[in-house]
C-alpha cells in the first residue's frame, strides 16, 4: 500500500487552510497500517510543524472515550442499570417532566434536553457578583449539575434525537456519585492507566491553579483565540462550559495523542470480539447496538452510527460502524466486524472556530483511506 493519495489529500487540506494540521491513523486488528502527521501544530503566535505525538483537545470525543467507557464499567459491575430512572440516583432531576428518563435515554440522546446552555455565562456573572474564584472551580461544577437537574426538556422525551451536552454532564455526575471519585480520577485509574495510556487525561484546572502549574505548551495542539478568555488556548479545554466546570466534565475536557486514542478504540474492538480484560463482549455489544427508542435515530449508547448518504464516515464504512466527532476537529470511526479503527485528529478551530471546511474534507478522507484498504 502506497498511501500516497491519502497523504497528498491531507497535505493539500492543510495547505488550503481546511485545518492547520492533523495526525491520522488507520488500524486493523489493533495494528497500525497507516499513520501520518501533516501541516502545522500551531499557526500563532508562530508556525510549528505537527508531530505524531501531539496532544489534542478531543472535545466531544470525551463522551464516548471517557464518560461512556466509565459508564460501561459501572454497568458491567452492576453499579448502574441502563433502564433505571435517573431520578432514582438524583431525585431533583425528576422535576419538569424528566421523572421517567433513564440512563439509556441520556446515552442515546433522546432525553429531550437542549443541546447546550451557556452555563459559563451564569458562572461568570456569579463571580462578578462576589463569588470569589468561582470560575473553573469544583463549586462551579456542582452549580452546573444543579442547573441540569432543574432543566426543562425542550421537546417531549423519546420523540426525537437531539444531541445534547447536558445528557453527558449528567452521566459524568453519575460516575462521580456512584464511585465517590472525580470523573477524571475514575477514568485514569480504571480505564487509561490499565491500558498503558500515559498522556490521556483531563486537565483539572482547579489543580493547575492552586499548584500554579502550567501545561508544557510544546506538547499540545493549540485551539482557538478564545473571545471569552482573550487568549490562544494551549493545554486548556476549549469548551467554555467544561472550562467553567474546572476542566473535568462528562461532555468535554479529555486530551490525548493519536496513538493513545487508537489504543483505547482498539481495546473496545477487542472487547467486541470477546478478547478484552477490561470490558466484556456483552457490554460492548449492548452499547454499540443502535438504540430503538426513537424511530430513525442513528445513535447507539454514547456512540453514533453512519447516517445514510451523508455521514462524516464517508461511503465505505459498514452500517454497523460506530463513530463520534469533536468540535475542535477530532473524529474516530470504528468498523467492529472488520476490526478497523480510523482516527483523525485536527485542531481546525485554531485560531478561529469559524473555519468549518473540515466538514467537506472528513468524508472524502475516510473514503480515500478505506479505498486504499480495499485495494490492498
Amino acid at each position: 500500500m502506497s498511501w500516497s493519495q491519502v497523504e497528498q489529500a491531507f497535505e493539500r487540506a492543510a495547505q488550503n487552510e481546511m485545518f492547520p494540521g492533523a495526525t491520522v491513523r488507520a488500524s486493523l486488528c489493533g495494528q497500525p497500517v497507516f499513520e501520518g502527521a501533516f501541516g502545522m501544530r500551531s499557526l500563532v503566535p508562530e508556525r510549528v510543524p505537527m508531530r505524531l505525538d501531539t496532544v489534542f483537545d478531543l472535545s466531544s470525543l470525551t463522551k464516548p472515550l471517557a464518560t461512556t467507557s466509565a459508564v460501561m464499567l459501572l454497568v458491567q459491575e452492576g453499579k448502574l442499570r441502563l433502564d433505571d430512572r435517573v431520578a432514582r440516583l438524583f431525585p431533583d432531576f425528576g422535576v419538569q417532566g424528566k421523572g421517567t428518563l433513564t440512563w439509556r435515554n441520556l446515552l442515546a440522546h433522546c432525553s429531550g434536553l437542549s443541546a447546550w446552555r451557556p452555563f459559563y455565562r451564569e458562572i461568570e456573572a456569579l463571580e462578578r457578583g462576589g463569588r470569589v474564584n468561582f470560575m473553573s472551580s469544583r463549586a462551579a461544577r456542582q452549580y452546573v449539575y444543579e442547573q441540569v437537574h432543574r432543566e426543562r426538556p425542550e421537546i417531549t422525551p423519546l420523540t426525537k434525537s437531539v444531541y445534547s451536552d447536558l445528557n453527558f454532564i449528567m452521566l459524568g455526575e453519575a460516575v462521580e456519585r456512584i464511585t465517590s471519585m472525580t470523573l477524571d480520577s475514575f477514568c485514569r485509574q480504571r480505564v487509561f492507566r490499565p491500558l498503558g495510556l500515559v498522556s490521556t487525561d483531563f486537565i483539572d484546572l482547579t489543580q493547575t491553579r492552586t499548584r500554579r502549574l502550567k501545561p508544557v505548551a510544546e506538547m499540545f495542539a493549540p485551539t482557538e483565540l478564545c473571545p471569552f478568555r482573550k487568549r490562544v488556548l494551549v493545554g486548556e479545554v476549549d469548551d467554555e462550559n467544561a472550562w467553567a466546570m474546572g476542566g473535568v466534565a462528562g461532555h468535554a475536557g479529555l486530551f490525548a495523542p493519536l496513538t493513545e486514542v487508537d489504543r483505547l478504540a482498539s481495546e473496545l474492538v477487542a472487547a467486541y470480539a470477546g478478547k478484552s480484560g477490561l470490558w466484556s463482549q456483552k457490554i460492548v455489544r449492548e452499547f454499540w447496538r443502535r438504540d430503538s427508542a426513537v424511530y430513525g435515530s442513528t445513535w447507539a449508547l454514547g456512540w453514533d452510527t453512519p447516517s445514510p448518504g451523508r455521514s462524516s464516515a464517508g461511503r465505505h464504512f459498514s452500517p454497523g460502524a460506530l463513530g463520534h466527532l469533536g468540535f475542535t476537529g477530532t473524529s474516530i470511526w470504528i468498523d467492529p466486524e472488520r476490526q478497523l479503527v480510523v482516527t483523525i485528529l485536527t485542531n481546525r478551530v485554531h485560531p478561529s472556530r469559524a473555519n468549518e471546511a473540515i466538514r467537506e474534507f472528513r468524508p472524502r478522507a475516510h473514503d480515500l483511506i478505506l479505498e486504499e484498504l480495499r485495494d490492498a
